[in-house]
């Protein structure tokens, strides 16, 4: 089961060390995309988010980046922010703690950043001790479930338009089983937004550090 929205109470124990929304009254969302760089994909989110003067955070799986870099300076270059995904995307539940640090590390060799982002959301509190020491590590409040066929694009695109406020973290996948359901919510959702006054930011370790100094709360639709 996919949970569009994360449970309230794993939010509430998990707020001193996880970013699951920025506390903000701004009309500002914050766009993510895992999984990437992907050649099929990622320079058509690179163009939608482009007609929408919007920017994202992109959490990169460093072994695409090695296969893909010319995609990935497209990302940096669009002025977008880059977040760590691993280097092979992999289950913290499943991984050996000191083996799953190493993965993180290994994407050093081809990129620097101070986000990070479990694939599957999924982290041992060993591991995020040890991630919290140099990263912020981000999580979502609206989990689109593109990558889940046997959704429909509508249902994709109903998931995302219904739980997003000011201060949302969106997840969307530049990956390939995300293809049809991304192609069809991505623009929509944009324009959705924008037409009501929002902007879309990247995320910094500075402006999530800000948030987890901040009296928790998560909104509700």
């Amino acid at each position: 089961m996919n949970f569009v929205k994360p449970p309230f109470l794993l939010s509430k124990l998990t707020k001193n060390n996880l970013i699951w929304q920025i506390q903000t009254e701004n009309p500002i969302i914050y766009l993510t995309f895992d999984d990437g760089p992907i050649p099929e994909i990622t320079p058509f989110v690179l163009k939608t988010l482009s007609d929408f003067n919007a920017k994202a955070t992109f959490f990169c799986v460093g072994d695409n980046v090695r296969k893909h870099p010319d995609i990935f300076n497209e990302i940096v270059v669009s002025g977008h922010k880059i977040g760590n995904h691993t280097f092979n995307h992999l289950n913290g539940w499943k991984t050996h703690s000191s083996n799953y640090i190493e993965n993180i590390t290994n994407c050093n060799d081809y990129f620097k950043t101070d986000l990070f982002r479990p694939p599957y959301g999924k982290l041992k509190p060993s591991q995020v001790l040890e991630i919290r020491k140099t990263k912020a590590i981000i999580l979502w409040s609206v989990l689109s479930c593109d990558f889940d066929q046997h959704i429909t694009k509508e249902e994709c695109l109903s998931n995302a338009l219904s739980f997003t406020d000011k201060g949302a973290i969106v997840v969307f996948h530049d990956n390939i089983k995300a293809k049809d359901n991304l192609f069809f919510a991505l623009p929509r959702f944009l324009e959705h937004f924008a037409n009501k006054g929002f902007t879309f930011e990247i995320l910094t370790k500075e402006l999530c550090e800000e948030t987890l100094s901040q009296p928790f709360k998560i909104f509700k639709k």
